[in-house]
């Protein structure tokens, strides 16, 4: 809700044809892309209980009876290619086999999320929140554990960079708005250290 239906709701709240559809006494048509699997309906067959007063929200991919395998093929048939995960790759419901696969820059930046959160965490681990049989609470320790990084280069962003975030934070904070420096050249400089360019998700 927060991370997904929230922002589109407030979207939503400000785009011209839905404030046309509401005035007229409508309710905006939404698609909801829940599949067939039982994890998705299981999702779905609580969202359909819910009578929104602005939206028909609607679920073709449960009426069609199409799981992922069924999406998936459809893409493919129709000479698409299958999009990779849609989700941040610094969710806690992100799989080891996704983290596995994520590039170098993107494995950095979880490595930067957590150290940065560290001091301030009580009472979970990391991204992935708690340590279970499987996996450890930190991203962190799984990309050191299976060596997707090399460990010198998680010290080195673990001891270096949530200090010098913090004083490019301090010093842009210090300039005005419309000349402040954004994250984003922060994190140019970050990368470029390690000489990974940033790659398309």
């Amino acid at each position: 809700m927060k991370y997904k239906a929230a922002p589109q709701d407030a979207f939503l709240r400000t785009w011209t044809p839905a404030l046309a559809a509401w005035a007229r006494g409508q309710k905006v048509v939404r698609l909801i892309g829940y599949d067939a699997s039982p994890r998705d309906t299981q999702r779905y067959k609580h969202a359909a209980t819910i009578d929104d007063p602005l939206y028909d929200n609607q679920y073709p991919l449960q009426s069609w009876g199409w799981d992922r395998d069924a999406c998936t093929a459809s893409i493919r048939a129709e000479g698409l290619p299958v999009p990779v995960k849609s989700s941040c790759v610094f969710c806690l419901a992100m799989k080891e086999e996704e983290v596995r696969a994520l590039p170098p820059y993107w494995l950095r930046m979880i490595v930067l999320i957590e150290a940065q959160a560290a001091p301030r965490l009580r009472t979970v681990e990391g991204l992935w929140r708690r340590s279970t049989k499987s996996r450890p609470g930190r991203m962190t320790d799984f990309i050191r554990a299976e060596r997707l990084l090399d460990p010198a280069e998680i010290d080195e962003i673990e001891r270096t960079a949530p200090t010098a975030l913090v004083r490019f934070q301090d010093v842009a904070a210090s300039h005005p708005i419309e000349t402040r420096p954004t994250l984003d050249t922060w994190l140019a400089r970050f990368h470029a250290r390690f000489e990974e360019p940033a790659p398309c998700l």
